[in-house]
């Protein structure tokens, strides 16, 4: 019998849920370190191929939400109203993620990556490829007619304001006070002979 492919996806999710939850609850209780990939399949109950075919490393089970994140941050560009400007549109979506982040049930996670250089480390490049995904979108759009480095470089400030804003005070304010900033740096690129503002 042929599983229809919306039970197959769901099912898929399903499992790859599963074994983020089981990965990051053994982290929690004993320690990154102290858990290996094997530890995890076997709390799972699946094979540690299956674990492999969800994520590419142990790394990965810690930002299971990874790629869900990044494409939020396009869509910001991507799926915004016509003729809404772009830096108001990456605010909201910024907000809402750096929400996410910093709800009380996050603490621990964050606390957990401060002090692990794996995690970090990892976290840095997931940075670095959803500024640049997120600039190829910023580029992509005939709206805003940027150079590349000015894309690439807004990526980059709008990224980094999500984890300047996660270890602030008031996050909420720091995105703010943060996305003032980026604002006006758009502004000075965007004002050029032959360019309209956006």
């Amino acid at each position: 019998m042929t599983v229809p492919p919306g039970r197959r996806a769901r099912k898929k999710a399903a499992t790859r849920q599963k074994i983020a939850d089981t990965a990051l609850r053994l982290f929690l209780e004993r320690g990154y370190d102290a858990v290996g990939i094997r530890d995890v399949a076997a709390e799972a109950d699946v094979a540690v191929t299956t674990l492999f075919s969800h994520f590419a490393s142990k790394e990965a089970l810690v930002f299971e939400q990874d790629e869900d994140f990044e494409q939020r941050l396009t869509q910001a560009v991507t799926g915004r109203e016509p003729h809404e400007p772009l830096i108001p549109a990456l605010r909201r979506e910024t907000q809402a993620l750096v929400r996410h982040c910093t709800a009380d049930s996050a603490t621990p996670i964050w606390h957990m990556i401060d002090e692990s250089p794996a995690l970090r480390e990892y976290e840095e490049s997931m940075r670095l490829r959803h500024a640049e995904s997120l600039a190829t979108a910023i580029a992509a759009d005939l709206d805003l007619p940027q150079t590349t480095t000015a894309c690439r470089t807004i990526a980059r400030f709008v990224v980094d304001a999500h984890s300047l804003a996660r270890q602030a005070a008031d996050p909420e304010a720091a995105v703010d006070e943060i996305f003032r900033m980026i604002e006006a740096a758009w502004e000075v690129t965007s004002v050029r002979p032959g360019r309209r503002s956006s």
